[in-house]
């Protein structure tokens, strides 16, 4: 077995010589490296830069990306942010209502509550803590005329004071013992004192204290507005010292006004009848907003002028800026005249002592006086067409007149008067009216009419004319009015001249009662009859009593006006317009005549219907607030 081993160990020996030599052997040359030319450089280049821009494009890309994702995660937080604040408004809103409700409920408890109750102070203070939480609710004045630089901005609501301070005068070539006010169906007949002598006033009670307030809540305006003045006087009142006349009413009305045209006002105002600017909405007492008054210092305004203040309550809608209907209800009052008519009518009564003015006299009215007025406002000029309906009720006596103590009537068994067989009686009245107002020059110059005719529409004239008389036999009789006003004004930055013409008109109204009171031998009544005596009313006649103070009033004089007439002009000249007010000064000259109806004549005077007239210079400086 050795030999296999021996040759074994030989092979491998001679393979391992031979592998030992072959790794001792030297490896061929490497071929030399390809030459690098110009031509590749420029390929590198280029395509060095073409990864540049590559690189360039994608971070541009991502950088718009990272903006995207950004301005959506500013956005989701916004959105979560609201809806956090939306929450808690609306957490907020339960909460305030729940105190409201706390607070009502103890406000149901005041009635048995001392003042100093701390329930009452805890409900009180709370309801004045209360803030607005809806952006609806916050303030904004829908009359920015109203508006000024004494507005204050309160708990959601604008709050403007205003007004002026007034010092005037008036001067009258005839005495009719009256302010700034003139009562114009009270000039004198040519036999009385007072038209031999004149008389000069000076006055501030014409100042003007003014509130209005406003806000909006959701789509409805509300606005307030409140205006008093001096021209009233008490029991004590007199020009001796101190000048203590008492504080008017002049306006005090609620409106609300929707986006959608309509609008609710409510409280005394001025009348419907009453012309406006523009539209139909309520008049401020300024001349601020929507005012179509004369300018004149005189209070009582001018003859033919149609208007009231009086409680209304009031609706209207507009369409737009072009048309506007408006229908109101409003407070009656009759105004009456009687002559010789005997004790068979019941009209009304003396005021509540309480309440009203016990030395006046209110007709029983029932019903309030309705009015309807429809606005157009074209593009030039302003019209106005209203309607006006009323009625008036008396209680009748047939035998409250008798012709003797020792007649029978109604089947009493008793002689002489008695209110057996009484009874109510009504009749209706109304008019039609219709104004115009043009204005031309940029509104430099105003040319305006208007006129207001029917029966028993009297008292809604500056003339204060009657509305109706009495029949014989104590039913109604109204009388036929007419009522008309013309306007011509002139208006610059700081100079306003104005004119005004007119005149109101009174008919007759005449009845015969065979069994007048005065001689139970019949005779008319009424008013005008030209039976009427106006033989004493150019005949002066000395005092009846000796104070001084009490002029004899003329006898045979029944006068009953049959027209009034009235022309006017003056000026306003503002001296400063600002932020700190107004200072205007202005003065007025008026002539007035009151002609009356014709009755018997005196054998040596000129006419059987005496004229009243007057001449009246006022002036005025006033001091508005802004």
């Amino acid at each position: 077995m050795k030999p296999p081993k021996n040759v074994l160990l030989t092979g491998l020996t001679l393979a391992a010589l031979a592998a030992s030599s072959w790794a001792q052997t030297p490896a061929a040359p490497a071929p030399p490296p390809p030459a690098v030319t110009a031509a590749d450089i420029q390929a590198l280049k280029d395509a060095l830069a073409a990864q540049q821009q590559q690189i360039l494009a994608l971070q541009q890309e991502l950088h718009r990306k990272d903006q995207i994702a950004e301005r959506a995660q500013s956005t989701a937080a916004d959105a979560s942010a609201k809806a956090d604040a939306t929450q808690a408004q609306e957490r907020q809103q339960e909460q305030t209502v729940s105190h409201l409700e706390n607070d009502l409920a103890n406000l149901k408890s005041v009635n048995s509550t001392a003042a100093n109750d701390a329930a009452l102070k805890n409900a009180v203070f709370s309801l004045q803590d209360a803030q607005p939480t809806s952006a609806q609710d916050q303030p904004q004045t829908y009359n920015k005329q109203m508006e000024g630089p004494l507005t204050i901005h309160f708990r959601g609501i604008n709050i403007t004071p205003g007004g002026y301070a007034a010092a005037e005068f008036v001067r009258r070539s005839r005495a009719i013992g009256a302010d700034v006010q003139t009562p114009f169906n009270n000039l004198t007949m040519p036999g009385a004192s007072q038209s031999t002598v004149s008389e000069f006033f000076g006055s501030g009670r014409q100042s003007k204290i003014t509130t209005y307030v406003d806000g909006r809540m959701k789509n409805v305006d509300l606005s307030s507005y409140v205006s008093a003045d001096f021209l009233s006087a008490g029991v004590t009142s007199n020009s001796n010292s101190t000048n203590g006349y008492t504080l008017r009413l002049r306006q005090a009305w609620g409106q609300a006004k929707l986006a959608s045209g309509w609008s609710f006002v409510g409280g005394q105002v001025w009348s419907l009848a009453t012309e406006n600017g523009t539209g139909i909405s309520p008049d401020d007492d300024l001349g601020r907003t929507n005012d179509a008054r004369p300018k004149t210092i005189d209070s009582s305004y001018n003859v033919g002028f149609v208007y009231a203040r009086q409680y209304g309550i009031r609706v209207a809608k507009t369409f737009g800026d072009k048309i506007a209907f408006a229908v109101a209800l409003e407070n009656a009052q009759g105004t009456l005249t009687t002559h010789g008519n005997g004790d068979n009518f019941l009209l009304g009564q003396p005021g509540a002592s309480n309440s009203y003015n016990s030395t006046a006299t209110y007709t029983f009215n029932p019903s309030p006086d309705l009015i309807a007025k429809v606005a157009f406002d074209p593009g030039f000029g302003h019209y106005e067409v209203f309607g006006l309906y009323d009625r008036f009720t008396d209680r009748l006596f047939p035998c409250g007149e008798v012709a003797s103590t020792t007649t029978l009537c109604g089947g009493s068994k008793t002689a002489g008067p008695n209110a057996l067989g009484s009874f109510n009686a009504s009749k209706n009245g109304g008019g039609v009216g219709a104004s115009a107002r043009w204005a031309f020059f940029d509104k430099h110059i105003v040319f305006g009419v208007k006129g207001f005719g029917g029966s028993g529409i009297g008292r809604y004239a500056a003339g204060g004319l009657s509305d109706l008389a009495i029949n014989g036999n104590g039913t109604l009789h109204l009388l036929k009015n007419l009522e008309g006003l013309s306007t011509l004004e002139l208006h610059t930055k700081k100079l306003d001249i104005y004119t005004y013409a007119g005149v109101e008109y009174a008919g007759r109204a005449v009845s015969f009662d065979p069994l007048q009171a005065t001689g139970k031998t019949g005779g008319e009544v009424g008013y005008g009859a030209r039976l009427f005596n106006n033989s004493g009313c150019y005949s002066e006649l000395p005092p009846a009593v000796n104070t001084g103070f009490t002029p004899t009033s003329v006898t045979n004089c029944t006068a009953d006006t049959r027209a009034l007439i009235e022309g006017t002009i003056g000026f306003w000249y503002r001296f400063y317009t600002g932020p700190r007010g107004r200072f205007q000064f202005g003065t007025q000259y008026s002539y007035v005549t009151r002609q009356t109806w014709s009755g018997i004549a005196p054998v040596t005077a000129p006419s059987g219907a005496p004229e009243g007239l007057d001449n009246m210079v006022f002036t005025s400086f006033r001091y508005v607030l802004p």
